[in-house]
């Protein structure tokens, strides 16, 4: 009786752990579809609407449309949302803060 109950148990934390990683799976390739090399944007439009509510917009628009150049990529929305670019999140300037707005 107490080696099918562990059967049974261990049974449902493999399917758990393979539900995790299938999940997991899905989640990484719907950041990787979010970038595609090759693929143009136009970073004048993109940056535009992402320097829309800055207070400086000008200074927003030169950082963005420099990060979009070298990423191919600009995230959704005014701020925020940096996991849909991952390389648009994670450039620095030589202080160490971040580059784009």
């Amino acid at each position: 009786m107490a080696i099918s109950k562990l059967l049974i148990a261990s049974l449902l934390v493999s399917l758990l752990v393979l539900h995790l990683a299938e999940a997991d799976q899905k989640v990484n390739s719907n950041q990787a579809a979010s970038y595609i090399p090759g693929n143009s944007i136009d970073c004048g439009g993109a940056c535009q609407a992402r320097c829309s509510l800055s207070s400086r917009p000008r200074l927003c628009k030169r950082a963005c449309g420099s990060c979009c150049a070298r990423c191919k990529c600009v995230p959704q929305g005014t701020s925020g949302n940096l996991d849909t670019c991952p390389c648009y999140g994670t450039l620095t300037t030589r202080g160490g803060r971040r580059k784009c707005p």
